[in-house]
């Protein structure tokens, strides 16, 4: 696998990838031990579907063979600027290589690119800090190995959120997944974006994750014991890890519990699927679904959010919790919700 550890950095070859590659890039990205279901090239095709952002998928080759990736968009918005960034609308970007060298080299063709256009900077969201590089923390992944055995996933949940999953087993509700679902996987989705004050994904988002992914991405719904849907998730399966990304729950049946409910059906579902990790996704501290997570018994690990800077002077803040979107984000939330999921897709794509 790994054939390039030892070779000198004047001996690669870097260039963009072709549709002729996405096989062998793909190939790379499973087999190499940090390749994330974000590295994809599934992940790429649905970014330029959804939104038409314009992407770059660096190639390092030695006598032909891969041996490091680095996937890069171009995002030019009116309200966040111009910038580069890998990967849009993912918790991890950043390269994939054998060694150090060869990510050293891929980070300066990306960074050349982007003081060629002239861009702010370029983002890179990886795992851990890359020396070099500014680094701003911001959010925290939460993951963890799961047993075989539903009992022992359950009673590693803690005491209160285990309680709260046999309440609402007690209260009647159940699960459902498949594609089908998309429908009413939106419509919570767009209820959930709009009490947080967040313009909502247009609807082809998701439906093409579930295209391009196939039966490595799928949706599973809560509904209560009338029927009614009351949470709802997009998840991936990525090779032995569960990754929940996109979830929502309707406020009217918070006393049910249904998130906890969703996550602990989405944990028995992983094990049926031989998963052996589950990938509770992103948080910033200090929110609601931190502490969510951390209740569950997950330990934060901090996210290292890294950048070039070009023609910016100091690293971005984009984050909702900048005190700057305040304002916009409750004015937002006292929006009727039929305007919001009206004009939510226009602004969204620029939400990467």
């Amino acid at each position: 696998m790994w054939l390039c550890a030892r070779i000198k950095i004047i001996t690669l070859n870097i260039r963009t990838a072709n549709n002729t590659d996405f096989q062998n890039w793909d190939t790379y990205v499973l087999t190499h031990p940090l390749g994330t279901v974000f590295h994809l090239t599934a992940w790429k095709n649905v970014v330029e579907k959804s939104f038409g952002h314009r992407s770059q998928y660096f190639i390092a080759e030695h006598q032909e063979k891969i041996c490091g990736i680095f996937p890069v968009f171009e995002i030019k918005s009116l309200l966040f600027g111009h910038f580069f960034i890998s990967v849009p609308f993912a918790e991890i970007g950043g390269p994939l290589t054998d060694n150090r060298e060869i990510e050293r080299a891929l980070i300066e063709k990306a960074a050349k690119l982007t003081e060629n256009h002239k861009a702010q900077y370029l983002e890179i969201r990886n795992r851990k800090e890359i020396p070099g590089l500014k680094t701003k923390s911001l959010y925290y992944n939460f993951r963890k190995e799961i047993s075989s055995d539903h009992d022992e996933n359950l009673k590693a949940i803690p005491r209160k959120s285990r309680a709260m999953v046999r309440n609402a087993i007690k209260k009647g509700l159940v699960s459902e997944t498949g594609h089908h679902l998309l429908h009413d996987f939106y419509k919570i989705l767009a209820l959930n974006y709009h009490r947080l004050g967040t313009p909502i994904f247009p609807k082809k988002f998701f439906k093409n994750f579930l295209s391009e992914y196939k039966e490595k991405a799928d949706i599973l719904l809560i509904k209560t014991k009338q029927g009614e849907p009351a949470a709802a998730v997009l998840f991936f399966i990525h090779k032995v890890q569960m990754v929940p990304y996109y979830a929502g729950s309707d406020f009217t049946f918070r006393h049910l519990g249904p998130n906890d409910f969703m996550y602990w059906e989405l944990m028995k579902l992983a094990v049926e699927k031989d998963c052996r990790v589950f990938d509770y996704g992103r948080s910033k501290e200090g929110t609601g679904s931190f502490s969510f997570k951390k209740h569950w018994g997950f330990t934060p690990q901090p996210l290292a959010y890294q950048y070039h800077l070009a023609t910016a002077e100091n690293i971005p803040n984009l984050s909702p919790a900048n005190p700057k979107y305040q304002k916009k984000i409750q004015m937002w939330q006292k929006m009727p919700h039929s305007l919001t999921k009206f004009l939510g897709p226009f602004i969204s794509r620029d939400l990467v």
